[in-house]
């Protein structure tokens, strides 16, 4: 397997994971808001964790989405509107996971941080091709 093969692979992989968090936020939207939330976010940062990885570009360890949407604007400027959009999104993998969260997202909330994650997830699939 070539390195381009190897890390279109990895960014597949990605792509695969998130798509299983869009499901389940999906699921969870009118029931459970606050999981429904951190899926979407959790998906919103795999899909692009694989863009960064299919065009080599590496990353830290990190759920910041401001972090990663910077580092992917670099390299597909064309997704800049809806990274930007991900990015703004509340810190749903952290902030209302403990009992000091400052309330609980509602199925508005968790409607559109999935609208949002399922945007970038299909923009990301169109470019990648995967």
């Amino acid at each position: 397997m070539t390195q381009v093969e190897s890390l279109r692979s990895e960014a597949r992989r990605w792509l695969f994971i998130a798509a299983r968090d869009l499901k389940a936020a999906r699921v969870l939207t009118t029931e459970e808001a606050t999981s429904s939330v951190f899926h979407s976010h959790q998906a919103a940062e795999k899909v692009m964790k694989g863009l960064l990885t299919f065009h080599a570009v590496g990353f830290r360890k990190t759920h910041d989405l401001e972090e990663l949407a910077e580092q992917c604007i670099r390299v597909e400027s064309g997704l800049a509107s809806l990274l930007d959009a991900a990015a703004r999104m509340p810190d749903y993998a952290v902030t209302f996971r403990y009992l000091d969260s400052p309330g609980e997202p509602d199925q508005v909330d968790a409607e559109e941080a999935l609208g949002i994650a399922q945007k970038l997830y299909d923009a990301v699939l169109a470019v990648t091709g995967s």
